[in-house]
C-alpha cells in the first residue's frame, strides 16, 4: 500500500493551484502530522487552504507525532512529517508536484504558483522551466 506523509508546503500550495485531488490518484494513503494540519489551519494561512483543512476530504489521515525524535533546525511540520514518514515507514515524503508521471501540467502549475505567496530564487525556477521544456 503506497503511503505518502506532506509537509505543509506541498498541500498548501496544491490546494492554492487547484490541484491537491491528485493525491488521492498517486497514493492509496496520504497522511499529514498533527503539526502540518496545525500550520494549514493557522491565521496566516490563505483563507482557501484554512477552508480545506476545516473540511479535510475523508482520505487524508491525521497523525499525532508526540513522543517520535524531534530534529533539531527544522520547523515543527518539517520535523514532524520526517518522524512520522520514518516511524509509519512511509514510501515518500511529499515535498514536490507530480509533473514527471504527466499528472500536472509543469508549466501551467508554475505560473498558478506564481500567483501564490510560493517563494523560490528565479535561477531555480528559470533552471527548472529550461529542464522540463528539454523533455517535451
Amino acid at each position: 500500500m503506497r503511503l505518502v506523509i506532506a509537509d505543509t508546503g506541498p498541500i498548501n500550495y496544491l490546494i492554492q493551484i487547484g490541484h491537491i485531488e491528485i493525491l488521492p490518484r498517486m497514493f492509496e494513503r496520504i497522511a499529514l502530522p498533527v503539526a502540518v494540519q496545525s500550520g494549514l489551519c493557522d491565521p496566516l494561512a490563505p483563507p482557501s487552504v484554512q477552508r480545506w483543512v476545516a473540511a479535510a476530504p475523508a482520505w487524508l489521515e491525521i497523525h499525532e507525532t508526540a513522543g517520535l525524535p524531534q530534529l533539531l533546525g527544522l520547523d515543527a511540520g518539517e520535523t514532524a512529517a520526517i518522524a512520522l514518514a520514518e516511524y509509519l515507514r512511509a514510501d515518500m515524503l511529499l515535498i514536490d508536484l507530480a509533473t514527471d508521471r504527466g499528472l500536472i501540467d509543469f508549466v501551467q502549475a508554475i505560473s498558478a504558483l506564481e500567483n501564490t505567496t510560493f517563494r523560490r530564487p528565479q535561477a531555480l525556477l528559470e533552471a527548472l522551466l529550461a529542464k522540463h521544456s528539454r523533455r517535451e
